[in-house]
This record gives structure tokens, sequence and C-alpha cells, in this order.
């Protein structure tokens, strides 16, 4: 019901170190080797997590392990011959069988399923798709069993999973019995409306179904219908028993897909013998165990996979979770309890109380589980139902929920005490139990003090893809219930018990060859580990020589034409003295001390930190990684100078601010100081501000900063205003005022550090004379500095003619309009018109300030209730008079067209209310152009400038669908379709061999011409659509489609077969029909998977789609790849009609694949032949025969060279040229069609250069071509 529902909710499990402090050399790290648990875990290829989960519980199934390492060579064949055409090699338990080999004897943290996804015939793109475990459970046994036909695995999944149930059917009346066998490899059972798995079998196995009253049944030995009852019961059990939860629902009366979220336990030892049909067979075992759970954390929507799993050959190495680790008051609470238990002290109404004194009393601390409630009967008198069930559940469940108190042993047959484990002398110890020590008074030993004591036995593990943890029992319970629960149990029967060989050797039954496999890739890794090991640890340093540099403005500054820095690579893990020898080797004239301190290069220069004193600590201790300055002195002074290190003298860099007047200005600039353009018109030299920047240290105080500056002790040091950058930037727009704070007296004994004085802050010098002026005023604390008039302006162009029209350049006037930020837009305007002497038209329309863009574009009117800052308008900039209406601040200004995609200069435009509806916005448009009826729609345009999605909610305000001023709508013809259904365009493309689109032939009539959009002999020109691409004649329309986006392709088969126009088209079957998506006017991919929602094929309302009759039937794969062929005439630059060839690119997509499937086809060598790919759009060919792979500069990798992949991306309909090189010496593929067209793109670009309008030709201004997006789906297939 759901198929893909699920996506990653994160990277779970990532493993990547930091790469800070060490080189890394082109991203060949080697896998990290296993953690504490000595597990391996398995990579996540994006959304593999459910693959993973399941193949962890295969691993961890000692059986199904076995079962298949027992299969050899001779049987499965060998992987190296899979490519041979006759060998026969079942390549799927082969690499199942090398990747658990991996997980259990190679030494790395995680392992890799690229090859076993390979082999299920997955492309890169399934690996990070989600997909639902319990379906990938069924599909991977089936293909198993497929895979193993004829070997003796045959019957591996049948024997190890497979169960019968016995439905049966009795009728009340004459006792008639009819009974039916249905297999099964696992059980789905039902969680909504139950609370625990033994009640879902219950109603699943013991509870009768009758047939009465309306819903009779019929029997067949009374030939009537009669009362019966249906019942189901389990004939024959698996020795793994496998359970399917139905977590994932539908609610038919909201439409939408839920999760059961709801408590929903199950334990850890089951008895199926309710359930069964026959029970008193000998030797048979109901009993099962829990031993792996997967786990689905999130919603019916996304979510993540992980799996809990019993260590049953104790293969891992256990150590109790961190939490357990941390003191708790468990054992003082558990203690307490035993001692009340051994002083028969008993607590009739407590159950705990009375059932740690009753396995307290036993000689062996065990109970059986069985004998429990007799035992506490004989007690205290009552049976556990009567006393404790209403309030505390069955006592198994008890149990299970005081898991920190209680722990079940031997198999789970009998229950002791966490704090008493059973006696060695009373009963031989099972390996679960020897877990705590056996005097009930000793104080129990704190988990982290002795962890080897808790990690013998079999323990369970939560395997999260590549990470591994240990987890307890108890954990188990967690998963009952919530966003994160169990989704999946595996059971197997507690008769099946592991061989003493078996326990804690990963090599039990793994085949020689596969443990020599693990061998060399240990050794291959351990040295790939210590190469890297040399590598990442050689950190590249940056020394910085004192004698290239000098102390100035508080930081270090190097002198001109000195190279004071020099790189060198050293191993961090050596000591800081080997570093300082080195060092006194490269400067062999060095003399006296050398001190080597960690520098850092700041805006204001160099400064120093922390010196390295030590000689006997590692760089790493240091703190020394790539990259890191260090400056190389004599730790005192720099040239006689003082040097100030550590982070409080850190330097600033200022920008002071002085004034300067208008005869001062050659003089400044001269000098090179900056000028703020708030400072005025510098063509007039008119007063203003210059900046220049200063370091200083970052101790030093405001008063020492003041006469550094050479100011005297009356000037005043100003901050910029908080807020004040804005401002200052609008008045060097024209925009007005900025404000400065001045420094109080107190703060002349502050440190800039102190002061929060930072790289690029402001600081203004006023001396008392400078308030003379105009430009500064002094109101408190608060210096304000005023714009100078001169900048204060708007310029405004009349344009009388937008389109359409001839405009006289005389007609356009200029005009300089004094403004200020605050002013009112239509204030503006009105001046404007005053000083152009304009006056409205006499039809009543309007005139409006329109900005343009950096092309010279009329942006959308501006609101002229607006002021000019609040309107985003920069003074001393154009604003251009236009005729039109302005739109109010409650109103849009938007552009649209009718029918198609507008072209440059052709759009309309319209100002609507930002409240008002889609349809309310779609009538205006209608009745600005007059038209009517109401078989209209609107659409917006995507992110290429092309008709997009209809808007299909009609009673939606503009605002909600967040449409802003200025955007451009599309009317566009039909009306929507209801939701969840798509309206597609259908277009008919004719029989290629009855109408062959001469691309490259030479052959060509004045009809092929007209198909290429040529021109003819009297210079007309014949347009065509963009379908030549896809060597198909040009595509006729025939109807739109109306269709349910959850129909198959099949039903939009069928009902594309029912339009008026195509049933003349005989197609026995919709195999005899293909469809192709087209995309910019091009057939850009076939749709594929009959049984695939239109949903699932990503179709969108407005699609255009092609249908194309054959000949014969047609299924293409997902990675079936149909090209038009077309071979070369030899001595001549032309080529045979095109063929159609399927090439199946699955399992081999590569250059020498296709080229083998072109010499079968045509019964040539495949090293005779040199292939092509057209590039219609540029009509050139790119030569695939002699293409090799780039290497990947950051994988140091060759990637497998794939034809769909870069550069080639072969696809659909894409046109591969053939050359025989024994009959044609004629390595060129184009042809003289190829060279005119090239020379018409050459004439087009030179037009669009020189600003002509463009050629019409059949490749100009053609849509870019988008790969087309391909539905993810799992294709195991059938493997023999």
């Amino acid at each position: 019901m759901f198929g893909n529902l699920f996506e990653e909710e994160g990277d779970e499990g990532s493993s990547l170190a930091s790469t800070k402090g060490r080189i890394v050399k082109g991203g060949d790290e080697p896998p990290p080797p296993r953690g504490r648990s000595s597990l391996c875990g398995i990579k996540n290829q994006g959304g593999t997590c459910y693959l993973n989960s399941l193949l962890q519980t295969l691993l961890f199934t000692p059986e199904f392990r076995e079962e298949l390492f027992s299969l050899g060579p001779e049987e499965l064949g060998r992987l190296e011959d899979k490519d041979e055409p006759e060998a026969k090699v079942r390549v799927i338990p082969l690499e199942l069988q090398r990747l658990f080999a991996r997980l259990l004897l190679v030494d790395q943290q995680s392992a890799s399923t690229a090859d076993l996804t390979d082999s299920f015939g997955w492309n890169s793109s399934e690996g990070t798709n989600q997909h639902d475990v319990q379906e990938l459970n069924r599909i991977l046994f089936s293909a198993l069993e497929h895979s193993l036909v004829g070997t003796n695995g045959s019957t591996l999944i049948q024997r190890l999973y497979h169960g019968t149930i016995v439905n049966s059917i009795v009728c009340k009346e004459c006792g008639n019995v009819s009974q039916r066998q249905e297999d099964f490899l696992d059980l789905t059972v039902c969680v909504c409306g139950v609370s625990s798995l033994e009640d879902a079998l219950w109603n699943m196995f013991v509870e009768e179904e009758l047939f009465e009253g309306n819903n009779l049944y019929r029997c067949a030995h009374c030939d009537r219908l009669v009362t019966a009852a249906k019942s189901a019961k389990l004939k024959k059990l698996p020795p793994f028993m496998t359970m399917s939860l139905l977590r994932f629902s539908f609610d038919f009366a909201k439409f939408e897909r839920y999760k059961e979220t709801g408590r929903y336990s199950f334990p850890l030892t089951i008895d199926l013998r309710p359930f069964c049909e026959q029970t008193d067979e000998e030797g048979s075992d109901f009993t099962y165990e829990l031993f792996s759970v997967i786990i689905h954390k999130g919603g019916c929507y996304g979510g993540h996979y992980h799996v809990y799993i019993k260590d049953i050959d104790e293969l891992g190495q256990w150590e109790p979770p961190e939490e357990d680790c941390k003191p708790t008051t468990l054992t003082t609470k558990v203690k307490e309890e035993v001692m009340e238990a051994c002083e028969s002290k008993i607590q009739d109404d407590d159950p705990l109380s009375v059932l740690t004194t009753l396995i307290a009393q036993e000689a062996s601390k065990t109970v059986l589980v069985d004998q429990l409630g007799q035992k506490l009967m004989d007690k205290i008198g009552l049976s556990w139902n009567k006393k404790f069930r209403k309030h505390y559940g069955q006592i198994g469940k008890f149990l299970q929920s005081h898991s920190d108190v209680f722990m079940l042993v031997s198999n789970g047959t009998r229950v002791a005490l966490k704090a008493n484990p059973p006696s060695p002398v009373a009963e031989p110890p099972h390996p679960a139990e020897q877990a705590f020590n056996c005097d009930p008074l000793t104080d129990p030993e704190p988990p982290s003090e002795n962890p080897k004591s808790k990690a013998e036995g079999s323990h369970w593990f939560d395997l999260n893809d590549s990470n591994v943890t240990s987890i307890r029992e108890s954990d188990i319970e967690k998963q009952f219930q919530g966003k994160e629960s169990a989704y999946m149990l595996f059971y197997r029967k507690t008769q099946l018990h592991r061989p003493c060989e078996a326990l804690n050797n990963p090599q039990y039954k793994v085949p020689s060859h596969l443990i020599q496999m693990a061998q060399e890739e240990n050794i291959s890794l351990q040295q790939m580990r210590e190469k890297s090991e040399a590598t990442n640890n050689t950190v590249e340093l940056r020394l910085h020589l004192a004698s290239s540099y000098r102390l100035e403005n508080g930081a270090l500054q190097p002198i001109k034409e000195s190279n004071g820095c020099i790189s060198l690579n050293f191993d961090r893990r050596k000591p800081v003295g080997d570093l300082r020898i080195t060092i006194y080797q490269m400067q062999e004239f060095w003399e006296g001390d050398m001190a080597l301190t960690v520098a850092k290069s700041l805006p204001a220069g160099l400064h120093l930190y922390k010196t390295l004193t030590d000689d006997s600590v590692s760089l790493y201790s240091a703190g020394i990684y790539t990259n890191t300055e260090l400056f190389v002195w004599n730790g005192r002074e720099v040239f006689g100078k003082t040097v100030q290190t550590g982070a409080e003298w850190e330097p600033v860099l200022l920008n002071v601010v002085r004034p300067f007047l208008g005869e001062d200005a050659d003089r400044e600039m001269e000098n090179g100081m900056d000028f703020d353009k708030s400072g005025g018109d510098f063509e007039n030299r008119g007063p203003g501000l210059k900046r220049e920047a200063r370091g200083f240290a970052g101790g030093s105080t405001l008063g020492q900063v003041r006469e550094a500056l050479g100011e005297p002790k009356e000037s005043l040091l100003c901050q910029e205003h908080k807020g004040g950058k804005g401002r200052e930037q609008e008045a060097g727009e024209g925009g007005g005022a900025s404000g400065w704070r001045v420094f109080p007296p107190d703060d002349m004994q502050r440190t800039l550090k102190e002061l929060s004085l930072k790289d690029g802050d402001a600081l203004l010098v006023l001396e008392p004379q400078s308030f003379d002026s105009s430009v500064f005023k002094l109101n408190g604390d608060v210096v304000t500095v005023t714009t100078p008039s001169d900048c204060r302006w708007l310029q405004v162009e009349f344009r009388p003619h937008l389109k359409g029209e001839e405009e006289k350049e005389d007609e356009r006037k200029k005009v300089k309009v004094p403004a200020t930020g605050n002013m009112l837009l239509c204030e503006v305007k009105q001046r404007a018109k005053e000083e152009l002497q304009l006056q409205d038209p006499p039809s009543g329309a309007q005139f409006c300030l329109r900005q343009l863009d950096c092309t010279g574009k009329l942006l959308p009117p501006v609101c002229e209730e607006l002021s000019v800052r609040e309107a985003g308008v920069r003074l001393m900039t154009t604003l251009t008079l236009c005729p039109g209406n302005s739109p109010k601040a409650s109103q849009l200004f938007l552009f649209f067209t009718v029918g198609s995609a507008p072209s440059a200069g052709m759009e309309m435009d319209i100002i609507v209310e930002k409240n008002c509806t889609v349809k309310e916005c779609l009538n205006a448009m209608l009745n600005a152009v007059g038209l009517e009826g109401t078989c209209w729609h609107l659409r917006r345009l995507d992110w290429c400038e092309e008709v997009g999605e209809p808007l299909m909610d009609e009673d939606v305000c503009l605002s909600e669908l967040k449409i802003v001023n200025g955007e451009t709508l599309v009317v566009a013809e039909g009306l929507l379709p209801p939701k969840g259904f798509l309206k597609l365009s259908i277009w008919m493309c004719l029989d290629p061999k009855h109408m062959e689109t001469s691309v490259n032939h030479t052959h060509s009539s004045s009809a092929g011409q007209q198909n290429l959009g040529v021109e003819s002999s009297d210079g007309a020109h014949f347009q065509s659509p963009h379908f030549c691409s896809r060597n198909t004649p040009e595509p006729i329309s025939v109807g739109l489609v109306e269709i349910s986006d959850e129909a198959t392709l099949e039903d939009l088969k069928t009902q594309v077969l029912t339009l008026p126009a195509l049933q003349d088209v005989c197609a026995p079957t919709s195999g005899f029909v293909r469809l192709w998506q087209m995309e910019g006017q091009r057939l850009a991919r076939i749709l594929r998977g009959p049984q695939v929602t239109l949903r699932k094929l990503k179709l969108s309302s407005g699609a255009d789609l092609c249908v194309q009759h054959l000949q014969k039937e047609e299924d293409l794969g997902a990675k079936q790849v149909l090209l038009n062929i077309k071979m070369g005439i030899p001595g001549e630059k032309s080529y045979y009609p095109s063929e159609e060839l399927v090439w199946d690119a699955s399992h081999d997509s590569s250059p020498r694949s296709l080229r083998t499937c072109l010499a079968a086809h045509y019964g040539l060598s495949p090293d005779s032949l040199l292939l092509a790919k057209h590039q219609p759009e540029k009509h050139t060919w790119e030569e695939i025969s002699n293409w090799t792979q780039q290497v990947s500069k950051k994988k140091k990798k060759k990637k497998a060279e794939s034809l769909l992949g870069a550069p080639f991306h072969l696809k659909d309909g894409d046109i591969i040229g053939v050359k025989n090189l024994l009959v044609d010496n004629n390595r060129d593929f184009i042809t003289m069609e190829d060279k005119q067209g090239q020379q018409r793109l050459r004439d087009q670009a030179e037009q669009r250069r020189k600003g002509g309008q463009t050629a019409a030709s059949d490749g100009a201004e053609r849509a870019k071509s988008r790969k087309a997006e391909v539905p993810l789906s799992i294709s195991v297939g059938v493997f023999r």
C-alpha cells in the first residue's frame, strides 16, 4: 500500500574524523578499525538503513550464515567469471558471502554494501531511496531462492523460515470441515486495537469468525447457506519465526497515512502452543526466544531504521552502557530488599517484596517461571490472579517491567534476582547467569568497576548503520511505543543450541578462501593506516622570521621587499625541541636564543600569542596544527622594540575619521586619504570627512590612542552611534545626517578591549573649532554630521512612450529635483512635473515613477505614498517618469501574458489589491485584454522563465501565495483539473519509418528541409518545432486527458487511446503504445512501468506527453535505453536511415558494453566499430570509442566508466553514429548538414552580439535541456 514511504532523517552513524591539525592527502583515508564492541557496522549509502538492519539480522542468524557459507564455488561459480558469456555465476549469494565474511573478519568500523546492491541491479540513485524493510525481507528471500535453484541451498529459505497456516471453516449444521493451507515466510500481525503480540496472535489463531445473519456460508455438503465458523491455526512452525508489525495504516476518513505509536508489548520468550493445530507431537518445540528487533524511528513519511540484536555466538565485546556506569541507588535498593527477604519479613501487599523473598529463599536462587505462581499461592494463600493481577497485570509482564530486579536465565525458563545469581552448587550455571556474586548480603560491584563480569554470555547490541553500541535487555521495553518503536521481530526456537566451538569464534565454518580474502584485506588496511598515520601527522607550518618584520601601530608589519614567511612540513608527533633544532639548521647564521611563538595574521598585522617553552612536549600536545603560524625571534624585542604578546594585546584596526576643508582636498588626496561620500560634492571641494585605517594595541587606553594620533587633549573622540552606520550610508546617498557618541573623560583610561572596539569600527576625531561649521553639531554627548545640501537630489527623466511607438531623442527630458530621504515620492513627482511643465493627459491617465535595473529595463512603479527612504530609492540616482498609474501600499503591480511564456517587452501590466483572490486577479486580467469565458486559469513562471505550475486554489489570496510586486503571471487556456487529477496534453508522434527526419542524411527532400527549419530555394523559411533532436517527425496535437495521479501508466495509455484522434490506432495491449514525456518541446524520456502510478512518475498537471504507436509489444526496464543508431555510409559524409536499438545498461553501462551490443546488432567485431553521440543543439558529434573516465582528484580512484553519467549522459532517443572501420576510413562524423547548422549558429551569435534580431532557425531560442527525473524503485529481478 505504501510503497516508497521512508526517507533518511539524518546521516546516522557518521564516523568522519576531524581533519583539523593535519594534512589530508587526496581524501583516501583508510576506514577506521572496529570499536570497543568488536563488531562491524554497515555503511549507509544514503537511504539503505532498512537494508543494513535486515543484513545484520541475517548475519547474526548463525544457521542462515553457516548454510550460506556451506555453498562453494563449484555450485555458485566465481565472481571473476561473471562477465564470461557462458559462465553461470550466482552473483547475489556470492556477494552476500563476501559481505558476511567482511563483517565477521575484516578489521574495519563498517563494511560497504555497494557490491551487493550492484548485484541487485540497483543504480547509484537507488541507494539514496528508502524502502520498507518488511517488503525488502520478502524480495530478498525471493531473489535468494531464485539464485540458489539447482544447488544444495535451494531449500535454504524454506527450511529456515517456511511455515504453514491451516484455515478452517466448520459448518454449524452438518459439522463439515473445509480446510485450506497457506504458506508464510513471516507473520503479519495487527497493531491497531491490540496491546501485545500475544493478544494479536490470540485474535488470529484462537478467536473464531462466525458467518451468520446476512453473512452466511455456502456449505458444499449441505448445498445451501448455513451458519459457520472460520478459524486459523499454525500447522508447521519454522525454526525462525518472523513477525511483521502493521504499524503503518491509512485513515480513510481523513485520507492520510499514519503510524500506530501506541504501546505494543512483545515477550522475550513466547510459547506458540496455544496457536498451533497439533500440540501433542513428541519432540516438538513450541517455545521461541527473541533475538532481533528492527526498529523504525520517525513517521509514515520519513524515518530511520536500526536494529537490536542478541549476540548468539558471543562474537562481540559487551560493555555496560554509559548511563549504567554512573552511580545509582539501584544496588542499594536491591540489597535492602534481599536483606528483608532473608529475614522473612514479607509484605503481602507488595508483589515485588513477595517475589524477591520467594526467589532469595530458594537454594539455587532461581525459580522456574511455570512454578512461580504455585509457590506464591503456597506462601501467601492466594494466587497471583486473585491478589495482584487487577493492579499489576500478568506475572510474566510484571517480571519484565521490573527488569532492574529480576532476570530470566536458562533460556528464559527460570527467573533470578539480578543481585542474587543461582548457586553453582545447586545447579550448573548458564553462561547468562554468571553475572553477579552469589552472596545475597554482599554489595554487588558497580558495573563500572568490573565490566567483564557482566560481559559473559549472550548480550544485546544496537546496530545503527556504522555505529555498534552495547545495550541492556531491558532497553527493548523502550521500543514498545512511540515514534521510535519495534517494526519487525525475529524469534528462534529455544531448542536450537550452538556448539561450543562456535562461541567467540568468528571464523567458524567460514570458507578458507573467504578467510584468506579477509586476511589480505586486513594486511592492506594495516598498511594503509600506517601510511595514513604518517601522512596525517604531517603538519604544514608557516615560519615568520623576526628579521623581516618591524613593530608599527601595535602589530608586526612585514618589511617591504622581504620574504619573511617560510613553509615547513613537520611531524606533529615530534617534540618542540626537534622543531627548534630543525629551524636552527635552516638558519645557519642565527645567533643567540631562539623563541618560537604562536602568531596570527590579523587585519592590523601579525600578533604574537603563546611561546613554546617546553622542548619535551610534542607539537600535537602543544596545540600546533596545519597552517599554524610561528614567529621566530629572540623572545624579547624586534629591532629594539619590545613586543607585547597575548590575547589582551591583540591589535585592533580602526577607521580614524577626521573633518577636512575644501581647500585641503587636493593636498589630502595626494596623501592617499579616503574621502567619505557623505562629505559632499568633491568636484566642488565642499567640506566632508576623511578616513584613515590605523592599528592600535588592544591593551592601549583611549588616551594613548589620542596621543598616538597627535591630537591635543581638548580633542573629542567619538564612536559611531548604534545604527549610525546604516544612517551614514544613507547620508552618503543624500539621506540626511549621521550620529556619533562622544567618549566621556572616564573612558580615556579604559583600553580598547574594555570599550569593545573591534576591527573596522570608526573613530571620529574632532577639534573644538570643528563645531563652528554647519556640518558638525554637538547636542549633549551626540555629534551630528549633516550631509551637505549638494548631495540631496534625484534626477527624473521623462519618457513619454513606453513601447510600441518610436521615440525621438529630444523628447526625453531630464531634470534634477531637490530631495531628502524623508520626502514623499508623490512630492518628487509633482516637483518634476512642474520643472518639466507637464500636465496629466486629458484621457485621465496618470504618470508614475519607475526605476531602471542594470540592463536598462523598467522596474515596477514605486509606491508614491512612501518616502524616498522607505521605498528604497537612493538619492543621487535617476527615476523615470512614465505614463501609467502607481500602486498604493496595499496593491501589487503585476506583469502578465496570455497563452505562452512572456518575451522581452511584450508583457502587459495590471494593478490589483494584495488581498484579492486568484480568481479575482484572473478576471481583472481577462477584462484588461477583452477576453471572456471561464476556460482560463493562472500559472506562475518557473525558475527558468518558462510556464510553470498552475495556481490550483482560486480562492486563496495573492499574499498567501507570496506573489510579490513585479511578478509575472501567465493566463493559460483551459479549466483547472480537480485536486488530485492531472490535465495532460497529448501529442501524436508518427512512425519515423514512414517520415524520416533527415538530420544527417544527404538524401533530404524539401519536406525534410521543412522539418529541419531550413530555408528553401525561394528564400522562405520553414519553422518546425524542436522535435528533430530526437530523430522523430513533427508531432501533432491530439487532445487533452484528465486523469487521477493515482492511476497507473497502463491506465493512462488506455485512456489516451480513447481520444477521437486515436480511434484508428490498433493496439492490442498497452505495450504497443510508447509514451514520451516532453520538456521544452523535446522528447525527454520514455515513461516506464505499466503498474507505476503517475505520481511516482512525477508527472504534473499541464505536462506534455507524446504517444507513439509500435509494431511490437515493448516493456522497457529501468536501465534499458532506447537509442537511434545510424551507420555511416562508406566514403560519404552521410548515414543510412536510423534504427531503434534497446541497450540494456543494467549490469554494465560502459562504452565496451554499448560497443558489444552494436557489434551483435550489425554482426561485426567490436574492435572494428567507432561510436559517437550526436549533439543536435550544437550540430557536433562527441566520440565515445576511445573515451576514458576522468580520475577523481578527491578520491584518487578511477570511477566506473558509465555512459549514463558525465560527460555523455546517454538517455532515450539519443542518436549514436556508427562507423565500420573495416570499410570506412573516414573517422569524421560531421555531415554537410552539421556544417550548415554550425554556420547558422555562428551567424546567430554574431547577430546577437551586434544587437540585431535573432534569425529564426531550428536551433534558435531553444529552451535549455534538462535531465529527466528518473523514478526510484527496487528492481531485484531473477538471478540464475
